[in-house]
């Protein structure tokens, strides 16, 4: 046996699923309690109660004579009776050894005195009579018991005997239905899943804050309507409002409250504070709503399957209601019973009576009408499922209550659950939707961050760079915290990976702030921060990874001195050029491209009359198209660099202004143009470094005015003697190719300051190389030098010399005296150090700081 509560137990869920079940399977759930209550009670009453009694029906004898019987014999006697018809049928009756012929017409009595004493007198039956209380069957106990079971099985109709197995079947069947869909694996991790995250969103702290601080903003906003607020100190710009950004420029937008220059930023007091574990948590539901959204809108099982199960509890009731009616009328408590067994018994017939039968017709008509309004429940359930699109959800009503504008609606089987939880409690999607808003994300990190990042704790980050100024650097935070715009001395700030950084207007008053770094950072502005902003930065680094990265208000900073832009300028078909123009930079000085360009973009000749420096680092990607290079007249630096260029760039050849050219990592085989830069009447710098350049032309002492020439890593294997041509040569790097020979021309080069050959097959220096006595840095390492000639006492201003990598087996005493040279400066092995006299390594070890002979 069972108990109720052990077959109720299939209709628990667990108690967190009740915000998913509407008033109709609530009120469907309490029927299938009720109607298991019916089965299991009509089972308990079958089981101990249920029983059918019968008698035999004692068939009347019509002319018919009594054979003496003889004493265990049965004896057969045919019977004729009359049919409700009135027609003649001849029944065959059994008697067993003294048992008389009964017949329904003559008391049991008479007819028993008349077989053994036909021949007593009327006074002595009536005695009889009175002295029997029945007519007697002659069965005993063991005839009785079978007789009822036989009836019990033949004659019963079969509803009245599985009437509660049936109920009970049907009743497990809806209770399976209704709670289907909370059971099926692929669909009861995702409604766990939501379960758990609408709890914690229902209960977090931050949800109470976010709609407490609109209520505020509200009544705020309301009353700096009416009573007018006191404008905070605002930057005005001392420039005109030309370069503005126009109303397509994007800039900070905020729902219920909007800044500009010309509107008064309002501070809202928070209302709340949110400790450090609850802002936390809530930053941890913002990603798991965001995750679950993501994987629950994909799909609509959810729905298909509670409309499956629903589909399945109509038919389900149509089937029990049409079966079910047709039985109630075949609940009876008399019975006629024919078991044929009358050999075994002698009666043909039975006339049967169930105890149950009340009971059962009851319980069935309670059953029916119970199903009835199941039914319709179902029908209703259908109704509502197919009203309305229940795989969209609308937040508009929260949205124009809150002043979260920004929560998405959603659809499939994530609108489905809201739905189902809106028949439950309203609210709890309405504190679910917090967690939906951007805007609302943005506010949590916000105070997240203002709270971690205090004043104190920026000022401990503030460092000194190379140029002695102070720098702030802030690397992968959630904003800009506004304690940073508190920094009033601050003169570079650099911003990396803060997708959502916001410039408020505020930072009028960091006014010793040139320079800016947006590394990953598409920062917006206010108004009043971008006019500040325009008339102050002279210095802009924007590094991203795709061009429309770039914050729109980059392009009107017109007092802007130096632009670096970091990142793909290109499109997809990499054929046009995603940078606008930059016609608005009046003041830019110096541009400097790393991207993947395959031409210089037109836009850049926007600034070209006033550029006076252009640097293009590419990514290996070819530069094909230079003619935009001849617009740049004023240009007196350009580095073209990793272009995959093959020659020198006539175009080139048209800046008259150009003082230093720099074309390193190319693919550079030959220098043969070098001859048309003897137009280039300013060129001073040639770096031809890290290239394939085989030889060097004579047409190289065109170049009059060359100070500084870098040929390092390319193949040379020679020095032409038309290099030592060039007497205003004051450096020459040659490091890392093949050269074997110093030529002895080197002496010609009065002016040279820096000489560099490390890296090549060097084994013997000439001593007209100490003739160059203007030498300040000398690399003569991984060469094949085995020894260094006295006359380097000659280099009195010599502060630089490496010799490592060679096969040196001492170093010259002289080197001693020179005067500028330090250990610091002396790149050599320990041991040939360790070598040198005493008084030479006191010298060389002296403070740095004594001054030497001519100065540096």
């Amino acid at each position: 046996m069972f108990t109720l509560a052990e077959v109720a137990s299939l209709n628990d869920i667990q108690p967190t699923y009740r915000i998913l079940k509407p008033w109709w399977d609530v009120f469907m759930d309490y029927l299938a309690v009720v109607m298991l209550m019916v089965a299991i009670f009509a089972g308990t009453m079958q089981l101990t109660k249920d029983q059918v009694v019968c008698l035999p029906v004692l068939q009347s004898t019509v002319n018919s004579k009594a054979q003496p019987g003889t004493s265990g014999k049965a004896d057969f006697t045919t019977v004729e009776t009359t049919t409700g018809q009135g027609e003649a049928a001849s029944v065959r009756t059994v008697s067993f050894g003294s048992a008389p012929t009964v017949t329904p017409d003559v008391p049991l009595s008479r007819a028993t005195s008349s077989q053994y004493q036909p021949t007593e007198s009327g006074q002595e039956l009536k005695k009889e009579q009175k002295d029997s209380s029945g007519r007697k069957t002659n069965l005993d106990f063991q005839q009785y018991v079978f007789i009822n079971q036989m009836c019990y099985h033949l004659a019963l109709p079969w509803y009245s005997k599985y009437f509660p197995y049936l109920v009970l079947i049907h009743t497990i069947i809806l209770i399976v239905s209704s709670n289907f869909w909370f059971k099926y694996p692929k669909t009861c991790s995702k409604i766990e899943h939501f379960v758990s995250i609408l709890g914690k969103c229902f209960e977090s702290p931050w949800t109470t804050k976010a709609l407490s601080e609109t209520a505020c903003e509200d009544s705020e906003e309301n009353k700096q309507r009416l009573t007018g607020a006191q404008s905070l100190p605002k930057y005005v710009s001392t420039s005109s409002d030309e370069g503005s950004p126009s109303a397509s420029t994007p800039m900070i937008t905020k729902s219920g409250f909007k800044f500009s220059a010309d509107k008064p930023m309002i501070e809202v007091p928070s209302v709340t504070i949110l400790d450090k574990k609850d802002g936390e948590q809530a930053k941890a539901l913002f990603e798991k709503v965001r995750k679950f959204r993501a994987h629950v809108e994909d799909s609509d099982l959810i729905y298909k399957l509670y409309v499956g199960q629903t589909v399945i509890k109509t038919v389900k009731f149509i089937f029990i209601l049409c079966y079910t009616a047709n039985f109630v009328n075949t609940i009876s408590f008399e019975h006629i019973c024919n078991p044929k067994v009358e050999h075994l018994i002698g009666y043909t017939q039975f006339e049967c009576t169930h105890n149950m039968a009340y009971m059962l017709k009851k319980l069935l008509i309670s059953y029916i009408s119970l199903i009835c309004v199941y039914g319709f429940i179902c029908l209703y359930t259908l109704f509502w499922l197919f009203r309305i699109p229940l795989k969209e959800y609308s937040f508009e009503k929260v949205r124009e209550e809150s002043s979260f504008s920004d929560i998405p609606d959603v659809k499939n089987d994530f609108a489905f659950l809201l739905h189902m939880v809106d028949q439950y409690d309203q609210l709890y999607s309405k504190r679910f939707g917090v967690f939906l808003s951007e805007v609302s994300e943005n506010k949590l990190r916000e105070i997240s961050l203002n709270h971690e990042w205090t004043f104190e704790k920026l000022r401990q980050h503030v460092s000194r760079n190379a140029q002695d100024k102070q720098e702030l650097h802030l690397f992968m935070l959630s904003g800009v915290p506004d304690a940073v715009f508190d920094l009033t001395d601050l003169d570079v700030l650099k911003l990396e990976l803060i997708p959502e950084a916001k410039i408020p207007a505020k930072i009028s008053q960091m006014t010793n702030l040139q320079e800016l770094h947006l590394c990953h950072c598409p920062a917006k502005v206010e108004q009043t921060a971008f006019s500040f902003l325009r008339d102050h930065l002279r210095c802009l680094h924007v590094k991203f990874t795709d061009v429309a990265e770039i914050p729109a208000w980059v392009y009107l900073l017109k007092n802007l001195r130096e632009l670096y832009l970091i990142g793909n300028l290109n499109s997809e078909n990499n054929k046009m050029i995603g940078l606008e123009s930059l016609r608005e930079l009046r003041h830019l000085k110096i541009l400097h491209v790393k991207s993947n360009l395959t031409k210089i973009p037109p836009n850049i000749t926007d600034v070209a009359p006033h550029l006076t420096k252009l640097v293009i680092h590419n990514d290996g990607t070819k530069l094909v198209v230079l003619n935009s290079l001849k617009k740049m007249t004023n240009v007196a630096e350009l580095e073209l660099q990793n272009c995959e260029l093959e020659r020198i760039p006539h175009a080139i050849f048209s800046l008259s202004n150009l003082q230093e050219l720099d074309l390193k990592t190319n693919s550079i085989r030959t220098i043969e143009e070098i001859i048309s830069f003897q137009h280039l009447k300013r060129l001073t710098c040639l770096k031809l470094w890290h290239n394939k350049i085989v030889n060097i032309p004579s047409s190289i002492t065109h170049i009059k005015n060359l100070e500084s020439l870098y040929l390092s890593n390319n193949k040379l294997e020679s020095l032409p003697a038309a290099v030592f041509s060039l007497q205003k040569l004051r450096c020459l790097d040659v490091s890392y190719n093949s050269i074997a020979l110093i030529p002895v021309e080197i002496g010609l080069l009065q002016n040279l300051q820096h000489f560099h050959i490390t890296g090549n097959k060097i084994d013997v220096l000439p001593k007209q190389l100490f003739k160059c006595v203007k030498l300040r840095t000398l690399s003569l390492g991984q060469n094949c030098i085995t020894s260094i000639p006295d006359k380097v006492s000659q280099l009195l201003q010599l502060t630089h010399l490496e010799l490592k990598g060679n096969c040196l087996d001492r170093l010259p005493a002289t080197l001693g005296q020179c005067q500028g040279l330090r250990k610091s400066g002396l790149v050599v092995e320990d041991h040939l150090f360790d070598a040198l006299p005493s008084e030479v390594k006191e010298v060389l070890n002296q403070d740095t700081s004594t001054p030497f002979a001519n100065g540096i």
